[in-house]
C-alpha cells in the first residue's frame, strides 16, 4: 500500500480532491467536503449514496422506444426494398435520401440531448467521482456517435460505463466485447472465420489493455480468429456471437493454446501482471500525475490484482495517498475542456447555464461528449492548449462573468451573469483587497503567486469608485479567470 498523507487535513488538500476526483465546486461544496475529515470524505467519493437512475432516462432510450425504432428501421429497409422495384431508379434514390435526412436530423436531434443530459449532471451530481469515473471510461473504451450513427448505442454504453465506474475492469472489458456501440465502431462484426478483421484485436490489446511491447504480431492474429463471429443483430439491439462465423480451431496465444473464443482472449490477458500495471499507470495519470514511480506503480498494480482487478479500492489507495497530496502535484495539470466548463460553473454558482452554452463551449474547447477524435481517446495535457483554444477559454470566461452587454448574442442568448450579490457581498467590496483575497480562494483554493495577487489588488483599487458595482466584480474575475493560473488544478 503506498505511504498515506498525515493526519493533518487541510481545507486546501479538501479543495485538491474534489478538483481530481471530480470537476472543482464551490466554496461551500469544499467546506462541506473538508468538514467529514480525509477519510470519509475520499469515501463519500468512492463509495456514493446517490443512485445511478438518481437522473430521469431520456425518453428516447426506454426499452419500448428503443424496440420501436428497431422496427421502424426494419420497416424502412423492406419499404427501400419495396421502392427499388417499384419506382424508377431516379424516384427511388430521391426517396432514400429524403428518409436518410429524417433518419439524420433525428439523430443529431437526440445525440444533443444525450450530451445536454451528461454535461448537467456532471455538473450537479452528487456522485462527482462517479461521473469523473464514467468519463475516464468513455475515453479510455472510446467510441464515437459520429461512426455508431445510433444515439441510444452511445447512451447505453455510458450507462454501462456509469455502472462499472468502481467495478472490475476485467468485467467491463468482457461488456465491451459485446457493447453494440463498440461492435459498430471498431467493426466487430465483420470479423468472419473466413476473414478474420484485426481491428478490435489490436485496440483491445495496444489501448484497452497491456500497451505496446506487450504482445506479438502473431498473438494479434491468431487473437484475431478467436474473436470472429461476434454479430450486432439490428433486431434485438444486442451483439450475440453466431458459432456459424466462428473459427473454433485451436489458437496459440501467449504461448497458450485452444480452441479459445472472444471471452477467452480477455481472460487470457488478464492473467498476465502487466494488464494491471497497464491501469494502475493509466489511473495515476488521468488523477495524480504524469510517470508514476517504479514504487508507486507496484503498489499500484498489486491493490489492483489483490481486489480482482476493482477500480474503486485502488481509486481510494490514491487518494488517501501522502503523493496525492504532494506539492509537486497541486496545481500541476491543465484542466481538460470539460473540467474547465464545470469548475467554472460551479465556482460561479451558475446551475443552469445559458441556452446551448455547453455544446458550442465543448466544440470551440475540442473536447465534445460522445465524440472523441478516435479510439485512442482525446489527447491530454499540453495538448489542450493552443493559440485558439486559449483564446477561446478566455472568451468562454467573459460570456459567463460578464453576461449579455460584453457577449455575442449567439453565445449568451438573453444570460445576464451571475449572482454576484451572493459571491462578493457589498460589505466585501469596501475593500478591494478583501475582495480580491475571497475571490482568489474560490478560484484557485489557494494562495497565488504575490506577483499575480497584486496584479488583482491593483487592477480592483484602480477601479473601485463610490462603491464597486457589480459590472466592475465581473471584470475583475474575467481578469482572474483569464490568466494561467487558472488554467491548471
Amino acid at each position: 500500500m503506498l505511504p498515506q498523507a498525515e493526519n493533518l487535513w487541510t481545507i486546501s488538500e479538501a479543495a485538491h480532491l474534489i478538483n481530481r476526483a471530480g470537476f472543482g465546486g464551490s466554496p461551500a461544496e469544499i467546506t462541506a467536503l473538508h468538514a467529514l475529515g480525509r477519510e470519509k470524505a475520499v469515501d463519500s467519493l468512492v463509495t456514493p449514496t446517490e443512485l445511478l437512475d438518481a437522473f430521469p432516462p431520456l425518453p428516447w432510450t426506454c426499452d419500448e422506444q428503443v424496440q420501436a425504432d428497431l422496427r421502424l428501421v426494419l420497416e424502412k429497409r423492406a419499404a427501400d426494398r419495396k421502392a427499388k422495384r417499384e419506382l424508377t431508379p431516379e424516384a427511388a434514390e430521391e426517396l432514400r435520401r429524403e428518409v436518410g435526412k429524417k433518419i439524420r436530423m433525428e439523430n443529431r436531434r437526440r445525440t444533443r440531448e444525450a450530451q445536454d443530459a451528461w454535461f448537467r449532471r456532471m455538473l450537479t451530481t452528487q456522485a462527482p467521482l462517479r461521473e469523473k469515473m464514467t468519463l475516464f471510461w468513455h475515453d479510455h473504451f472510446a467510441s464515437s456517435v459520429q461512426k455508431v450513427k445510433q444515439p441510444v448505442l452511445m447512451v447505453r454504453q455510458n450507462e454501462m460505463f456509469r455502472r462499472g465506474a468502481f467495478g472490475s475492469f476485467k468485467e467491463l472489458t468482457q461488456q465491451i466485447l459485446l457493447d453494440p456501440a463498440m461492435a459498430v465502431f471498431l467493426d466487430i462484426q465483420s470479423s468472419k472465420k473466413d476473414q478474420p478483421n484485426e481491428n478490435f484485436t489490436r485496440e483491445l490489446m495496444e489501448l484497452f489493455t497491456l500497451g505496446e511491447g506487450y504482445y506479438t504480431e502473431q498473438d494479434i492474429r491468431e487473437a484475431a480468429r478467436a474473436f470472429t463471429g461476434y454479430q450486432f443483430k439490428l433486431e434485438s439491439g444486442h451483439v450475440i456471437h453466431n458459432k456459424r462465423q466462428w473459427d473454433a480451431t485451436d489458437k496459440t496465444i501467449f504461448g497458450k493454446t485452444g480452441p479459445f473464443n472472444g471471452q477467452d482472449v480477455i481472460e487470457l490477458i488478464f492473467q498476465k501482471k502487466q494488464t494491471a500495471r497497464f491501469m494502475a499507470q493509466k489511473l495515476w495519470e488521468f488523477f495524480v500525475a504524469e510517470k508514476p514511480s517504479t514504487a508507486t506503480l507496484n503498489s499500484l498494480a498489486t491493490s489492483f490484482l489483490k481486489h480482482d482487478f476493482r477500480t474503486g479500492p485502488v481509486l481510494r489507495e490514491i487518494f488517501m495517498s501522502q503523493e496525492f497530496y504532494a506539492v509537486a502535484n497541486l496545481r500541476s495539470q491543465i484542466k481538460s475542456p470539460l473540467h474547465y466548463l464545470i469548475a467554472l460553473l460551479k465556482q460561479l454558482e451558475i446551475s443552469t447555464p445559458p441556452a446551448g452554452f455547453p455544446i458550442i463551449a465543448q466544440q470551440q474547447l475540442g473536447q465534445v461528449l460522445f465524440s472523441p477524435p478516435n479510439v485512442a481517446g482525446w489527447d491530454w495535457g499540453q495538448a489542450w492548449i493552443t493559440t485558439n483554444t486559449l483564446l477561446a477559454r478566455y472568451n468562454i470566461a467573459g460570456v459567463l462573468t460578464k453576461g449579455i452587454e460584453d457577449s455575442p448574442p449567439k453565445q449568451s442568448r438573453g444570460w445576464v451573469g451571475p449572482d454576484y450579490e451572493h459571491l462578493a457581498p457589498r460589505s466585501l467590496r469596501e475593500n478591494p483587497a478583501d475582495l480580491v483575497q475571497s475571490l482568489i480562494l474560490r478560484f484557485f483554493q489557494s494562495p497565488l503567486p504575490s506577483k499575480a495577487q497584486d496584479t488583482f489588488t491593483e487592477y480592483a483599487f484602480t477601479k473601485k469608485g463610490a462603491i464597486f458595482t457589480n459590472k466592475e466584480t465581473a471584470e475583475l474575475c474575467h481578469l482572474m479567470l483569464s490568466t494561467p493560473q487558472y488554467q491548471l488544478y
